[in-house]
């Protein structure tokens, strides 16, 4: 790492080796010269006077690049295709004459973009079955955990541990299911030439049958089934818009389940991993602070903003070209993708290892049962011959006195005795506790866990159970 200059934290800090090696200049500039012979090996099938001695030799020199050669001609000339043209041209002498021959700039600059695209998609969604695997084990083994469920951070009627993991589960398969749509639709621009006519080509050719192979030889070649049927110079920039959306709905699904983590973890019933070396606080030695889901939180919010720019991008094009594109694709998209690798990457870390706090939440629960039972104990008076509107008034009042004795006084809830002390209800306090027992209050949550499980996370991870073996992250500093 240079230290004199500025490095984005994304590249150096956060994001995994493979998404940084995908989205760098040898990985490009590679690509770049791959579809140079691609596109050399189409003509000759086709017909141009090309040597197979000129195709090998392209070859030979595709990871052969010098970048003081490109950097010193770019400077010249001004157009970065140009010089990698120049300095191809200059480790392939016997191919110079032909390489490039009849496309322009955007056939290897959208092309390569498509194609690292996939390639990132790739590597997200293996991440993504990782987490998905790993919360799967979790709602498994927490799956009969009672614990309060929450609206608006208010004590509400219960749920299990487990049972909350799956809204997390749920919102992954929706991610999953998203991707899978996004990268069965990536298309290649192909080599259709400056406006988009295939003019160029049509000159070279004088055969239009000829030319409309060119598309689908080259895109065979670069390992696609796709290619777009129309386009001006360039692919269509709703692709980009589509690509980073799906990003940012991941950073969504990933900010939520963070923001979750460290909600629960303030109330001392979850924790995320905190290792025996790991500092909490510079100053107060004693803190564990959920500083990986706050990462996450960060990064998601970087994500979610970058999809702005290819939806504004997308929208204001011009007719068949336009560069106002460039400087920004060249920032937004690989961002986009590393931030998404590094959330990844800390999501699978938490979940794998999640820290529960059984006794912490049973106590929690405890505290505030008499309230989650008021209706059950209401459908016991009314049984015993109560009158439900008259009981359902004085159960109102009496936790708002019980709440009072515990937010004002800080004493234990009575909710339970007052309620045992009016003989309106019927009940007694032993009848009323036996309603309170939690496994009886939190309806279905279980065995939702178990259906949940069964019929919608085992199918994708018996789908997809190649992309998870052997397959570890590390979190970075």
């Amino acid at each position: 790492m240079e230290n004199n200059k500025y490095v984005t934290p994304l590249s150096g800090r956060y994001a995994s080796e493979e998404m940084n090696k995908l989205w760098s200049n040898d990985s490009k500039y590679s690509t770049w010269r791959k579809l140079w012979v691609a596109l050399a090996e189409t003509e000759k099938e086709l017909g141009i006077d090309i040597t197979e001695e000129q195709i090998e030799e392209m070859k030979k020199n595709i990871n052969n690049i010098d970048y003081d050669i490109v950097s010193k001609r770019e400077k010249e000339c001004r157009h970065d295709v140009m010089a990698h043209v120049y300095e191809f041209g200059v480790k392939c002498p016997k191919a110079k004459p032909i390489i490039h021959l009849g496309a322009t700039s955007c056939y290897v600059t959208d092309n390569t973009d498509v194609i690292l695209m996939s390639e990132a998609l790739k590597l997200v969604k293996q991440k993504l079955i990782l987490v998905i695997s790993n919360l799967k084990n979790f709602a498994m083994k927490y799956k009969d955990v009672t614990c309060l469920g929450y609206t608006h951070f208010q004590p509400a009627q219960l749920t299990t541990v487990g049972k909350r993991a799956t809204l997390w589960l749920q919102d992954l398969l929706e991610d999953l299911e998203e991707l899978e749509f996004v990268q069965s639709h990536m298309k290649l621009l192909g080599c259709k030439g400056t406006t988009g006519t295939q003019e160029s080509f049509m000159k070279l050719f004088k055969d239009e049958e000829k030319v409309k192979q060119i598309d689908g030889k080259i895109a065979e070649k670069m390992g696609f089934n796709h290619v777009y049927s129309v386009s001006g110079q360039t692919y269509t920039r709703k692709l980009d818009s589509r690509v980073l959306n799906l990003l940012a709905g991941i950073a969504q699904s990933c900010s939520k389940f963070a923001n979750d983590m460290r909600l629960l973890q303030h109330e001392k019933e979850l924790e995320e991993p905190f290792e025996k070396g790991q500092i909490g606080s510079s100053a107060m030695a004693y803190k564990r602070n959920p500083m990986r889901s706050e990462r996450i939180n960060s990064l998601s919010r970087h994500v979610m903003t970058l999809a702005m720019d290819p939806s504004i991008t997308a929208a204001t094009q011009w007719l068949e070209r336009t560069l106002d594109d460039s400087a920004n694709k060249r920032i937004c998209v690989p961002e986009s993708f590393l931030a998404v690798d590094a959330i990844l990457i800390l999501y699978a870390n938490i979940s794998k290892d999640i820290v529960v706090y059984e006794n912490v939440i049973k106590t929690n629960m405890m505290q505030e049962l008499p309230f989650m039972a008021t209706e059950e104990i209401l459908m016991n008076a009314v049984l015993k011959g109560g009158d439900r509107q008259e009981l359902h008034e004085k159960i109102r009042v009496y936790s708002m006195e019980a709440g009072k004795q515990v937010k004002e006084l800080g004493k234990p809830n009575d909710l339970v005795k007052r309620i045992a002390a009016d003989k309106t209800f019927g009940l007694t306090e032993e009848e009323i506790m036996q309603a309170l027992n939690p496994n009886n209050l939190c309806g279905r949550a279980p065995k939702q866990v178990e259906d949940f499980v069964k019929e919608r996370v085992n199918p994708v991870l018996e789908k997809y159970s190649d992309l998870i073996q052997d397959l570890t992250v590390e979190v970075n500093v």
